[in-house]
């Protein structure tokens, strides 16, 4: 078995105008003295870096290595959630989706998925620049607005918007195939890939790409009221990602799933800060151990209630206090003895 990496921070829910967290340096020191050893990079912040340069320069990644390693902080992996959400945008969602996109493609859907398409390929070169074999990113969606089929969906509607998914994908997922690294996809309410089938269906459509893997986080499934235990057992082998992120689902007479428009504080499902929420971690840190994870466990902070600094400072205790050093012998070695054929032959009745 392995052992997790961690603790390691996601920058995304941190990063500011204001120093320390307006800079990659200000934001390693900040984790640092947290006792983070690992950041999470959202590609999306020219705060932090220039994805566009990190594509196209391994001597910018080098440095860009370099100023988090004085830091004592490690790049555990890129992220592009927002550009992976503009890879599959319905229209429905273009005014809002566009505030991810750069001035000069917005109100231009085309234009709009080149760029991030081309932000994608960036991220994967940057990624092997690097040294890292793991990308964090959403599928995007086609079809979310029919989440709850009323009215019915038409027939073969869902077979359409995972071939065009994937058509939009595969070609992505080939250029990460060329560099050696995974896409994690974090399954999210708003995707069309947020729950197992869902991947299940989108991996199908790309002929079992050997890329598309997952990110996991736990808390969208609270909220999705889905066993995020049972998850870990069936699709082990495709996470290669980890988002250590609290939620609680407190159900009422006047508010349920969908949250009854709701701000996140007056829903029932809520995201929550580590230790406050209702995830079973000891539980999902021991089934990791189990199945050799290979990764970091990276906190994701969003919380409707507490302050972030206080979240992620409480978030690097927490997460120590949970990390699993993995037995290298089994516990009932001492009673065990030395290899014996003739021994092992007479106890099943062998002469």
């Amino acid at each position: 078995m392995k052992n997790i990496r961690g603790p390691a921070v996601f920058l995304a829910q941190f990063a500011g105008d204001e120093a320390p967290y307006n800079s990659l340096e200000g934001l390693c020191k900040w984790a640092a003295d947290f006792g983070y050893i690992g950041v999470q990079i959202p590609t999306w912040d020219g705060r932090i870096i220039d994805l566009q340069k990190a594509g196209e320069s391994k001597d910018y990644c080098d440095d860009f290595k370099g100023r988090a390693t004085e830091c004592g902080i490690e790049i555990t992996e890129l992220s592009t959630h927002l550009q992976g959400q503009l890879v599959a945008v319905h229209p429905a969602y273009d005014v809002m989706f566009d505030g991810f996109a750069p001035p000069e493609v917005r109100n231009n859907p085309t234009a709009r998925t080149d760029w991030a398409v081309q932000q994608l390929k960036y991220a994967a070169q940057a990624s092997r620049h690097m040294g890292i074999d793991v990308h964090a990113s959403f599928t995007g969606s086609l079809i979310w607005h029919t989440v709850y089929p009323w009215p019915q969906r038409p027939q073969g509607l869902v077979e359409t918007a995972f071939k065009e998914l994937a058509n939009r994908w595969v070609p992505i997922l080939d250029h990460f195939d060329e560099l050696g690294v995974d896409v994690c996809y974090e399954v999210h309410p708003g995707e069309d890939v947020h729950d197992g089938v869902t991947f299940e269906m989108f991996k199908a459509a790309t002929n079992n790409h050997p890329r598309a893997n997952l990110l996991y986080d736990p808390s969208h499934f609270v909220l999705q009221q889905l066993d995020y235990l049972a998850f870990i057992d069936i699709y082990h082998e495709h996470i290669k990602m980890f988002h250590v992120k609290d939620a609680e689902f407190n159900p009422s007479g006047r508010v349920g799933v969908y949250g009854g428009y709701q701000d996140w504080a007056d829903r029932a499902g809520r995201f929550r800060s580590l230790g406050d929420g209702q995830v079973d971690f000891k539980a999902i840190f021991s089934k990791l151990a189990q199945y050799d994870y290979d990764g970091w466990a990276v906190l994701e902070w969003e919380c409707c209630i507490k302050d972030g600094d206080q979240g992620a400072k409480e978030g690097a205790t927490f997460i120590k206090d949970h990390m699993i050093k993995v037995t290298e012998k089994a516990f009932d070695d001492f009673a065990g003895g030395d290899p014996d054929e003739q021994l092992n032959r007479s106890i099943i009745g062998l002469s």
